[in-house]
């Protein structure tokens, strides 16, 4: 690895650029090598100072940072995080496989967690594999969730409560969509309102009225007659 690894910011707002570089100053692993104002600065720039990282708009004039990867191609982009003022945007950025989103202002410390992600990846000599991610909407911004940080997930009438711990998250997705999404990953119905991650048991324990899932959480949740086989025989399969 060379001394720095070689930062472009892309935004059309002097003072986002300017407080990108501030935060950069905490990292001095990482160098700005560039600025670009526009879409179109931005293209050029990718191949003139080869960046390994590109915090990049959403929102700039002419081409915008959709735009900039599209015609790129995802193939061709450096580690991109999306650093922009709107939080709806977030599910689109990563299906175009940016590293992190960012939403302004953004906290030091949540700053600092994606540049650990970042130089995580960069020591590894690039591109890591695709982790499957679930994005939510709080009252402080977009948290992106690993879903092997999700322990089970239930129905809460036209949203899904996904259970991180003793935490949870609403997202407006139902339970029946959300399992195509998830079930690839680990996840298996537990009764007709309930997935749950099978990483994530402890121990099956059978009452009175039926069987219990207990989750390294703490939390318990129980297994309709229906489903039994089918849970038992998947926390089996993982041993």
């Amino acid at each position: 690895m060379s001394n720095k690894w070689r930062v472009l910011v892309a935004d059309d707002e002097p003072a986002a650029r300017r407080g990108i570089r501030q935060l950069l100053a905490a990292h001095p692993d990482f160098a700005v090598v560039g600025e670009c104002r526009d879409g179109r600065e931005v293209l050029a720039a990718l191949d003139t100072a080869q960046p390994d990282v590109l915090f990049l708009d959403i929102q700039m004039p002419e081409i915008n940072g959709f735009e900039v990867i599209r015609r790129r191609t995802p193939a061709r982009m450096p580690a991109v995080v999306f650093f922009t003022a709107y939080d709806q945007f977030a599910i689109r950025a990563f299906e175009a496989e940016a590293q992190d989103y960012l939403v302004k202002p953004v906290s030091e410390a949540r700053f600092a967690a994606t540049m650990k992600r970042l130089a995580s990846r960069l020591r590894a000599g690039g591109r890591t594999p695709d982790e499957p991610r679930i994005v939510v909407s709080t009252g402080s911004g977009t948290l992106v969730i690993p879903l092997r940080d999700i322990d089970w997930i239930e129905a809460a009438d036209y949203y899904a409560r996904l259970w991180v711990g003793s935490r949870s998250y609403l997202l407006r997705e139902s339970l029946a969509h959300l399992e195509r999404r998830v079930s690839g990953h680990g996840f298996v119905r537990a009764h007709r309102q309930a997935l749950v991650r099978i990483g994530s048991v402890s121990a099956l324990v059978p009452t009175a009225a039926g069987d219990v899932a207990v989750l390294t959480s703490g939390a318990k949740v129980p297994i309709s007659r229906r489903r039994r086989a089918a849970f038992a025989a998947a926390v089996k399969r993982r041993g």
